[in-house]
């Protein structure tokens, strides 16, 4: 629904400009900071060189290995029902049993060094790479903080942190007066400010972005302002909490092949060098912002920006990375979640005495959409989520393949207890009012489960998914036929159980 309002709204825009073009600023000119100050005042911008030179080295070395380790990869998106291959590679890392979900794909966090987490890398380099990445969120919190703080955007102007840390000293000891902070503030009580400064500022990962656009066949052209050669379209990020802030590590691999131009010979903005474009939302009256992106520099979109304004990356002539940090919304979709889903899913199945009869404990409708909905959100946003992705994370570690395989034992127990389900409605000693209600909620979740998976098997067939590597490609699974030794309950095709339920529901009325 959202996204075809945002269609709508992106229609209704173009055809209101027509052939004309919105005008934009670059710093060449002279109203270019003024209006930076006006209507773009929650970007903040920190140029590289205030940023600690140690923690440049980390970070750019922790980049150039993850590209040489192969890590990277591009996203199998789904826009308007069909597929597309994201121009931009990325992986995401970040706090274990985390994900990232946008444009319908949920990408997987390769967890970053984690005390009490058992993480078992594939290389000494990746883990270096997410030790590195995870110094850098650290610091980029610190910064955020400071920002927020700096611009008066929270209630409470005097909270103490570790923002009062002079940007410019070395990292290592920034961290270590940020620990040491944390200890003398343990005992004290957390205000209401500091509990909303630390949620919209506690990144708990960042997804990795890399494209060298030399390589590209094709980049979208930005349609609004004529800025040229977009990497990353108009968009606000998703999935992230309210007013959380959003940080930026960008890293260009300029050479002394890729010249510059003079920006005063310049109409717009130079082509061969990044940019971040910044646009109000939906508004046809205020100039866009295109800032230029240099080796190191970090910016940060702080409280409401992403929902009131619209970015783009516009691509330059050298391969960049970047390191975004976000605080993702977790509430449904973290390790920890689903787990809690399917326990919850699973207290309406009862064993028999001799503990190989199985039977469910109500068949209220309320209890069994419940069940179903859960079976459903296993499947869909996660089992058939991962496995989507090919064996793209055993690249970098194995960690996610025993929850997975966890997830994937519960929803094989849930399978059983649609199979139970579907046997108890057979029988006519139900109040009739009772099975009715219950044949009626079933159906639809199964008529979604078939719809879902008639989808994620086309998905995984379409010819963007054929086009990757083979350890990237696009796995279907769960996946069973009739003829396969696996025990199901239930076939994978649901058809004729759907018809039957049809019958029996007309027979009923």
């Amino acid at each position: 629904m959202l996204s075809q309002q945002i269609r709508t709204k992106k229609k209704k825009l173009l055809e209101e400009l027509g052939e004309k073009r919105l005008p934009y600023l670059t710093p060449a000119d002279t109203d270019f900071h003024q209006l930076w100050k006006t209507k773009y005042s929650k970007l903040i911008f920190r140029k590289s060189d205030t940023v600690p030179e140690d923690l440049h080295q980390m970070v750019q070395e922790s980049f150039l290995a993850l590209r040489e380790h192969n890590c990277f990869f591009q996203d199998l998106v789904r826009i308007k029902g069909k597929d597309f291959l994201t121009p931009v590679s990325r992986i995401l890392i970040g706090n274990p049993g985390c994900t990232y979900k946008y444009l319908n794909t949920r990408l997987f966090t390769v967890p970053w060094p984690t005390e009490s987490y058992d993480i078992k890398y594939c290389s000494p380099q990746i883990h270096d790479a997410c030790k590195a990445l995870m110094r850098l969120n650290d610091y980029l919190h610190i910064e955020t903080v400071q920002a927020l703080q700096g611009q008066n955007l929270l209630e409470n102007k005097e909270i103490k942190d570790t923002a009062v840390i002079d940007r410019k000293q070395s990292f290592a000891a920034s961290l270590t007066q940020q620990e040491s902070v944390s200890k003398d503030q343990s005992s004290v009580c957390v205000s209401e400010d500091d509990r909303t400064l630390k949620n919209r500022t506690s990144y708990n990962l960042t997804l990795l972005n890399y494209m060298d656009p030399l390589q590209m066949l094709y980049l979208k052209q930005e349609p609004y302002f004529g800025m040229g050669s977009m990497a990353v379209s108009w968009h606000h990020d998703e999935n992230l909490v309210e007013r959380s802030a959003v940080a930026v590590y960008s890293y260009s691999c300029e050479d002394s092949s890729v010249q510059e131009s003079n920006e005063g010979e310049l109409k717009g903005r130079d082509p061969a060098v990044w940019h971040v474009g910044l646009k109000v939302a939906w508004d046809i009256e205020t100039p866009g912002l295109a800032v230029p992106l240099h080796q190191g520099d970090i910016y940060l979109m702080l409280d409401d920006l992403n929902m009131t304004h619209q970015h783009c990356v516009l691509a330059g002539l050298s391969p960049r990375f970047s390191s975004t940090h976000r605080v993702a919304d977790c509430s449904r979709g973290t390790l920890e979640y689903i787990l809690g889903q399917c326990e919850l899913a699973l207290q309406n199945l009862q064993s028999g005495s001799d503990s190989m009869a199985l039977s469910l404990k109500s068949l209220e409708a309320a209890v069994v959409k419940q069940v179903e909905e859960i079976h459903n959100e296993v499947e869909f946003e996660w089992l058939r989520q991962f496995w989507f992705q090919g064996k793209r994370y055993l690249k970098c570690t194995d960690w996610w393949l025993k929850p997975m395989a966890k997830l994937e034992e519960f929803w094989r127990k849930m399978e059983i207890m649609t199979s139970l389900v579907l046997s108890e409605v057979r029988k006519e000693q139900q109040i009739e009012e009772q099975r009715n209600e219950t044949i009626s909620c079933f159906l639809l979740l199964l008529k979604e489960r078939q719809k879902l998976r008639k989808e994620w098997t086309a998905r995984c067939q379409s010819d963007a998914a054929e086009s990757l590597p083979e350890d990237q490609r696009p796995e279907c699974h769960p996946f069973w036929t009739d003829d396969d030794e696996c025990n199901m309950p239930l076939p994978y095709d649901l058809e004729e159980v759907i018809a039957y339920l049809q019958n029996l529901v007309q027979w009923i009325e």
